[in-house]
């Protein structure tokens, strides 16, 4: 018998992630979206790859451009973690954002930010996996953002 969505989700739900803000620029334009879907790839060369679904603007701005900013944001930041996951249509308005060396809005305040051009795109279901050669890292010390069962959490 298949799983279904509801199932399939709560199940996800039991893995506990980090919380990033995956953005581009193309065309004169910015785009960005909250991500939990991230993980390192490799070493050799420096990979990471996230998973965008195919019906956001994001997806298809980040296949054009070639290129993606990954900021992995700091316990302080679960504001502009939600601005992000929402159907706000300027997500930058107001948000602290600075140009990194490809031309990409990174979140200011973030424990680390990445900047990738990308390697492949690899299909997934409903979503696409985009891995990025990391070109360009920028770390900050601080507490991380915890989402664990639909809910942001402390690490003690």
């Amino acid at each position: 018998m298949p799983i279904d969505d509801a199932q399939f989700k709560a199940a996800m739900s039991h893995f506990v992630s980090g919380v990033t803000v995956v953005t581009t620029a193309h065309a004169g334009q910015r785009y960005g979206l909250t991500v939990a879907s991230f993980a390192s790839l490799s070493l050799h060369p420096p990979l990471v790859l996230v998973c965008i679904e195919k019906s956001v603007k994001s997806h298809d701005a980040i296949a054009m451009a070639g290129k993606f900013g990954v900021s992995i944001l700091s316990a302080s930041q679960q504001d502009v973690s939600g601005r992000f996951a929402s159907k706000v249509e300027d997500k930058f308005a107001g948000m602290a954002v600075r140009e990194g060396e490809l031309g990409l809005p990174l979140i200011e305040g973030a424990n680390c930010t990445l900047e990738c051009r990308v390697h492949s795109q690899l299909p997934g279901g409903d979503h696409s996996i985009f891995v990025g050669e990391v070109v360009e890292v920028q770390i900050s010390e601080g507490a991380p953002l915890v989402y664990y069962r639909s809910g942001y959490r402390e690490i003690r």
